[in-house]
């Protein structure tokens, strides 16, 4: 991309200012070159390259600058501001053959070549057809003066350069996209490179698993260990167990303080009846409670009236 934008940066100055840089190097020319054979004594070296240096930069100023310019603004629009010293850093994978040979056989080495082999291709063809679209043309160098060769070399030389530079440049936007894609597409982690990551943010996932379990049993022991302060249990009756506290005037609704299915069921019952604990049997209640309340919860409003016929069961009882 920078080649492309300074060859076309710099035939534009040529087109624009070309006359002006011709006429200023004529001008230098007759002078420097007539200077001594009108001097009776000779001339002061230094201070004539001095002058000459100063003519020179000045005539050339244009052309390095436009080169600097261009080059600096087309990495800016590229990448931004970027200055960093780590292509310059030693590294010792440089010197691994291994390596190099790596890198001579890799898809971008390939890509590589089949780009530069394309460019000269077509930069080729295009002289090719420009030259011969106008050989009749060039011909008539041979009936030309020194001022009309000059013209005629400038113009077709401008002419065949702006085609030049247009190839360079469509071949560097194509070459931009790809670049760009490339990029990107390395950025992207590969699926192992997830796992890793995953596995540094989160832990080995067998220790998630264990440390779950774990939390999943204290869970556990300590909703079982509410079982004996519980009011009463409901049972399903062997299925399902859900137990029930409810302190008068401190809690608004009885709460659920464990619940289980299966073997969790079947201990619940079990500690119930380890500490005297009510067990009434509702299979109705049971499932609902199992299904709409969490451990902790207040019972919902809807279920005030068939919890609170399990209650004056229960206080029943206890008389």
């Amino acid at each position: 991309m920078v080649s492309a934008v300074n060859l076309l940066a710099l035939i534009l100055v040529f087109m624009a200012a070309g006359k002006l840089l011709f006429d200023y190097l004529t001008q230098m020319l007759t002078r420097y070159l007539g200077t001594g054979a009108q001097l009776a004594a000779p001339p002061d070296t230094g201070a004539l390259l001095t002058a000459a240096l100063g003519d020179y930069l000045l005539l050339m100023s244009p052309v390095f600058l436009t080169a600097v310019l261009a080059g600096l603004a087309v990495n800016y629009l590229q990448v931004g501001f970027l200055f960093t010293t780590e292509p310059l850093a030693f590294k010792l994978e440089r010197l691994n053959p291994v390596e190099g040979f790596k890198r001579v056989v890799s898809r971008r080495s390939l890509f590589e070549m089949v780009k530069a082999v394309l460019k000269v291709g077509l930069v080729s063809l295009v002289a090719f057809m420009f030259v011969r679209g106008r050989l009749e043309e060039m011909l008539l160098v041979l009936y030309l003066d020194a001022a009309g060769f000059w013209q005629m070399l400038s113009n077709l030389s401008l002419a065949l350069g702006l085609r030049i530079g247009a190839v360079f440049l469509a071949l560097a936007v194509l070459d931009y996209l790809y670049q760009r894609y490339e990029h990107h597409r390395n950025l992207k982690m590969t699926r192992q490179e997830v796992k890793e990551e995953l596995k540094q943010l989160e832990g080995d996932p067998q220790l998630r698993a264990r440390l779950r379990e774990r939390q999943r049993k204290l869970a556990m022991q300590r909703m079982l260990q509410e079982v004996p302060r519980a009011t009463v249990v409901i049972t399903n009756p062997t299925e399902l167990a859900v137990a029930l506290r409810y302190r008068e005037g401190e809690e608004n609704a009885p709460v659920v303080v464990a619940k289980g299915a299966a073997l969790v069921a079947r201990r619940i019952r079990e500690l119930a009846e380890k500490h005297s604990v009510p067990l009434v049997e509702n299979r109705t209640v049971a499932r609902l409670l199992y299904d709409k309340v969490e451990v902790g919860q207040e019972i919902p409003v809807e279920m005030y009236q068939a919890v609170a016929e399990v209650l004056a069961l229960v206080y029943s009882l206890r008389r």
